[in-house]
Order: C-alpha cells, then structure tokens, then sequence
C-alpha cells in the first residue's frame, strides 16, 4: 500500500498541524525527534515548548493574516 503524502495545515487563528512524515530540523542543523505522526507547530511564537505549539496562541489573542480573497492568483 502506498504511504499518504504528508500534509501541513494552516489553522486560522493557531497552529501548523503536520500529518505525516517529516524531518524537522533546528537552527544547529540537528533533527527535532517527533514522538507522534502527527504535531502541532507554533506559529504565534510565544509557546513555552516551540517548535511544538501548547495553545499559548489563545491567550495572548494570536491572529493570523485575513484572507484577501486573492489566493495563490495574483
């Protein structure tokens, strides 16, 4: 059976979710070990274990951008 393509989603308003396999390396150059197939990445950059989020995003009133409805178009 052929593996599911990793995925990345952007949630409104929180965090990266990554499904799948990935290689997640820090500013040495060194690999992050994941202990789960899927995590959440922090976006809003004030979680106490970055790279992973821990849902700081909604207390500090993180937003992300509004969508401009232009897409990938422009």
């Amino acid at each position: 059976m052929k593996p599911r393509p990793t995925t990345i989603t952007a949630y409104p308003d929180g965090p990266l979710i990554v499904r799948g396999e990935a290689v997640l390396i820090d500013e040495h150059g060194q690999p992050i070990p994941q202990r789960r197939r899927t995590v959440a990445l922090c976006r809003c950059g004030v979680s106490a274990i970055k790279p992973w989020c821990d849902g700081t995003h909604k207390v500090t009133g993180f937003r992300t951008a509004p969508d401009d409805g232009h897409g990938d178009e422009r």
